[in-house]
Parts: C-alpha cells; structure tokens; sequence
C-alpha cells in the first residue's frame, strides 16, 4: 500500500530559542532523523513542510530523498502547514493509498514505531490509525486517502487531532508512550 509522508517542519521554535529541526539527538538533527524514519518505513514520498529554515532544510536534507517545501504562511498555524503538505503529497503521488502524518520534534518515532503504526493500520480496516500517549491520540498518524478533504479542510488554528476526534469510531490507535516526548524548550533538550 503507497504511503506518502509529511513531516512537519515549519515551527518558529520560540519556547526553544533556536531551530529544534537541527537540534542533534543521538548523532543527527531531528529533522534528518524523522526524515530517515519515514523513508526506512517504506513511505514514498516524503514531504518536509518548512518555514523560514526552508532553505537550510533543502541543504541539510540533500541526500536525504525528501522533498522540502516552503511554506511562507507557516505563522497561520499547524492547520495551513498540514495543508501545505497534503497538497504537496498528492501533488507528487496522485496515486496514493494513504498518508503519514508527523512531526519533526518527536525524538523516539523511529522507523519501527512508524512501520508498526502502517502495519496496524493496513490490517484494521479503519480510516485512521493514530498513536496513544500520555492519555490522548496524535501524530504520527496515517490517514486514508479518502480522508484527504478534511486535512485540507482543517482550520489555520487545528492540528490532526481534531479530525481525529471526529473519527475516533475510525480510528486504531497504537499505544507509543515515547510519543509524549517533543522537544519545546531548553529543558526538553537532552
């Protein structure tokens, strides 16, 4: 089943002070390391939605095989920078099966945990296969491609777990504790 992936990259990082997509987390950025994850768990292509890094994303992502796509509106919020991204999936894939939905700052996503989540999803029969952390569902997550409207439809302001909850009787959820980890502020940083 093609899947296509998008990582979301286009955060300010402002609790932070600095970039989080390049902050290094066992040996590589963040950013490399969900890019790295997606290809290994088989999605093709994989979309890198950046903002005013776009430029050093293109540079640090190179080899990588992923394709990074400004997105100057990223400030809107994470409902313009979904859509941004599933535009730019279905533009490079029409042919899609379905689409992985993730972000850049989630350091314990690997390629295991990915292709688990697309096994589980394949397997179920449901819409939506999304991970359960820390007592709620978020990304990663796969969606159909029939679910494709309601990600372009999405608000500036509303990420995936609002269409998410609309689909909860849709929805497998994989039980990924690591998921609760993101990297936000200086703390966060190990």
């Amino acid at each position: 089943m093609e899947t296509a992936a998008v990582v979301l990259a286009a955060g300010g990082s402002t609790r932070l002070g600095r970039a989080k997509q390049f902050v290094p987390y066992r040996g590589e950025s963040l950013l490399s390391r969900s890019v790295r994850a997606a290809r290994a768990a088989g999605c093709q292509p994989v979309v890198v939605v950046a903002g005013d890094l776009a430029r050093q994303a293109r540079v640090a992502l190179q080899h990588s095989g992923a394709m990074v796509v400004a997105h100057p509106s990223w400030q809107h919020g994470i409902g313009s920078s979904i859509r941004r991204g599933v535009q730019e999936a279905l533009e490079l894939a029409p042919e899609t099966c379905r689409l992985l939905l993730m972000a850049c700052d989630q350091p314990f996503v690997t390629a295991e945990v990915l292709r688990s989540l697309l096994d589980l999803h394949a397997g179920s029969g449901q819409r939506a296969a999304a991970c359960h952390y820390a007592g709620t569902v978020g990304i990663p997550a796969v969606f159909h491609r029939d679910l494709c409207p309601q990600l372009l439809a999405l608000p500036d302001d509303r990420g995936a777990k609002s269409l998410l909850a609309m689909i909860r009787d849709e929805t497998v959820l994989l039980d990924f504790p690591g998921g609760s980890v993101d990297i936000d502020t200086p703390e966060d940083v190990c």
